[in-house]
This record gives structure tokens, C-alpha cells and sequence, in this order.
């Protein structure tokens, strides 16, 4: 019998195989390059706060200070910042806190643990006290960037399709002044209107006092829901000078380009050439901030939550930093530093995704 002879693979198939495998290779050297970045960072950081004059093992004793005799103090300040291990050197602290040597129970049990320390001002480990914080900030600015997401992007493209209409102009005028006023100010500006004028939502907090529903109840959500709206609004209004103004920008550059002049010359729609050809090509540049924007959420607004008195990430790094609480104020510090440098990868393989032609391969 005769060999049966195989045809070849499609030239398309063996580019796709190709580029899969280049795109998995950028991916992994990425990642590489990430977790050198984070150890770089994490010393950094480490190193930092190390060096602001503070003594956990003086500040743990203090409160008994005048009931010990002075030499009852000092021997056992010694003997605590040998427990603390407060007299190694700096290095070795740093290996003991990221968990890469054992620590001073005589086990691997650091940062990459999952151990991310102890908070003195809380008496609790950080992990505890940093859940609930940070479910209250993910759910105020999911609200807050869906809003202004849905907002500012056909409102930039409506002004740059109506460059230099009446609406255009008034939406600049209007966005300019949005984008000069502090965050504080416009907060306290709404607080006079919706709060004090017109008493349509409460002042401060995140849920009614004395208020108690079953956890995930749908009155836990609507009582949540009100009280967080103010805050919501402040922050959509807040940011869409800065969105709006860019998106305008982008999607006038990208009108202005030859191959939209083309498009309109072949006789395509004006929803074809602005939403299909203009809107795609000015994405690119809006797709940095969008992305930047949302990962922001992890991080939370220290001046808003500060003013409507909400239980949050930023409250919390804030309430870390004046206290001096340093475990604290390090892991919340590191899980900013994760979200950036993985943010920072999407940006660039989102590349890829809303345009085929960017190689993010090198």
C-alpha cells in the first residue's frame, strides 16, 4: 500500500501556534520580572520605615513604666527586643518578616506565609483587620468607576464627534472647574446640599447606628447602599473633568487621522467610521487610564473616607501611618505594590487584545 501522504497545516494555524507560544514566553518573563521588582521594593520599603526612629519594644512597655523600678525596666526592655528581635541585623529581619528564613518560633511563618504581621494599635494580625476595610472600599469604588466609566465615555465622545459646538464648550467649561476643586472641597460643597439643605442622605458612616441585619441580607445592602451614595457621587463628579477631557482628546486625534478620512471618502456611515474605526484606534491611549483607574479601587480615597468617616483601605493606612503602626502600615503597603505591578501587565497585554497589530512580545 502507498504511504498516504498528510497535507500541512494551514500557514494560519502554525502563526497562531507561533504566537501563542511567544505570548506565553513575554507572560513568564514578565511574571520573572515581577517578583524581582516586589522583593526590590518589599527591601525597600522594609528598609524605609526601619529607619524612622521608633522602638515597638519601648512603646509595647511604656503603659507600665511607672509601676516597674528602673532596673526591672530595662531588663525586661532587653529581653523583649531580643524576643521582637529588634537587635538582628537589618537584612535578617527582613528575611525573618518575608518569611524566607524561619522566624523567631523557629518556623517559616512571614509575608509569603501569609503572615502579614501583627497591628499594635488594633491587637489583632493584620489580616484580620484588613478584610473588612477592604470589602468596604472594593464595593464604595466598584460603585464609583462603573459610574463614571458609564459617564465619561460617551460624554468624551459626544464632545469630540461636536467639537466646538455649544455643548461641547460648556462640557470643557464645566469639566475644567470639576478638575481644579480639591476633592475636599467639592465633598464639603455636597455635604451642604444633600445633607444639610435638602437631608437627602446621612452625613457619615457606612450603615444606620444601632442598626443590626443578618450578614447578605438585602436590607444589609440597601442600608449600605444609601449610606455610601453621597460618597459615590462625590467621587464620579470628581472625576470626570480629568476622564471626560481625555477621552475627548484621544477620539479628536483619532478623527483627525487619514484612514477616517478614507472611510468617510468610501461612503461609510458616520456610527461605522466613529464607533467601528475612531473609537477602536482611540482606545488605546484611554485603555492606560481605564485600567489604572479601576486597580485604583483596591486602594481607596484617604480624603474620602477620612470626611464621610468610612471604614476603608485609605482610613486605615492613614490610621497605620499617625499611630506609627508599621506592620500595619508595610502589608498594606505590599498589597499595593502586587495590584500595581499585575495591573501593570494587563496594560500591556490589553494592548494586544484591543489591537492585534501592537506586539507586546518584547
Amino acid at each position: 500500500m502507498g504511504a498516504v501522504l498528510k497535507s500541512p497545516p494551514p500557514f494560519s494555524l502554525i502563526f497562531s501556534c507561533r504566537k501563542d507560544v511567544t505570548m506565553g514566553k513575554y507572560v513568564l518573563k514578565r511574571l520573572v520580572y515581577i517578583v524581582i521588582v516586589f522583593f526590590v521594593i518589599s527591601f525597600l520599603m522594609y528598609a524605609l520605615y526601619n529607619l524612622i526612629p521608633t522602638d515597638p519594644a519601648r512603646a509595647q512597655l511604656e503603659p507600665m513604666r511607672q509601676q516597674l523600678k528602673p532596673e526591672e525596666y530595662i531588663r525586661m526592655y532587653k529581653q523583649l527586643r531580643k524576643e521582637m528581635g529588634l537587635d538582628d541585623h537589618l537584612v535578617i529581619r527582613y528575611a525573618r518578616w518575608m518569611g524566607i528564613i524561619k522566624g523567631l518560633k523557629g518556623k517559616f511563618d512571614g509575608l509569603l506565609q501569609g503572615n502579614f504581621g501583627y497591628s499594635q494599635t488594633f491587637k489583632k494580625p493584620v489580616v484580620q483587620q484588613i478584610s473588612e476595610p477592604m470589602k468596604n472600599t472594593i464595593f464604595i469604588n466598584i460603585f464609583a468607576t462603573i459610574a463614571a466609566l458609564g459617564i465619561t465615555l460617551p460624554l468624551g465622545v459626544y464632545c469630540a464627534v461636536h467639537k466646538g459646538k455649544k455643548f461641547d464648550t460648556t462640557v470643557q467649561t464645566m469639566s475644567i472647574l470639576g478638575y481644579s476643586l480639591p476633592i475636599f472641597i467639592i465633598s464639603l460643597i455636597f455635604m451642604y446640599f444633600f445633607v444639610v439643605r435638602w437631608g437627602i442622605f446621612p452625613l457619615m458612616g457606612s450603615k444606620t447606628p444601632n442598626a443590626t441585619y443578618e450578614p447578605g441580607s438585602w436590607e444589609a445592602f440597601v442600608d449600605k447602599v444609601y449610606h455610601i451614595a453621597l460618597p459615590v457621587i462625590v467621587m464620579t463628579f470628581a472625576s470626570l473633568g480629568g476622564m471626560t477631557r481625555y477621552v475627548r482628546s484621544s477620539m479628536i486625534e483619532a478623527l483627525g487621522t487619514d484612514y477616517i478620512r478614507t472611510a468617510r471618502a468610501k461612503g461609510l456611515r458616520e456610527k461605522v467610521v466613529i464607533y467601528s474605526h475612531a473609537w477602536r484606534n482611540a482606545l488605546l491611549p484611554i485603555i492606560t487610564s481605564i485600567l489604572a483607574w479601576f486597580l485604583g479601587i483596591f486602594g481607596g480615597s484617604v480624603i474620602i473616607e477620612n470626611t464621610f468617616s468610612l471604614n476603608g483601605m485609605g482610613k486605615l493606612y492613614w490610621t497605620g501611618l499617625n499611630t506609627l503602626d508599621f506592620e500595619l502600615v508595610l502589608a498594606i503597603q505590599m498589597f499595593y505594590t502586587v495590584v500595581s505591578l499585575i495591573g501593570s501587565l494587563l496594560i500591556d497585554l490589553s494592548y494586544g487584545i484591543v489591537d492585534p497589530r501592537v506586539r507586546v512580545n518584547k
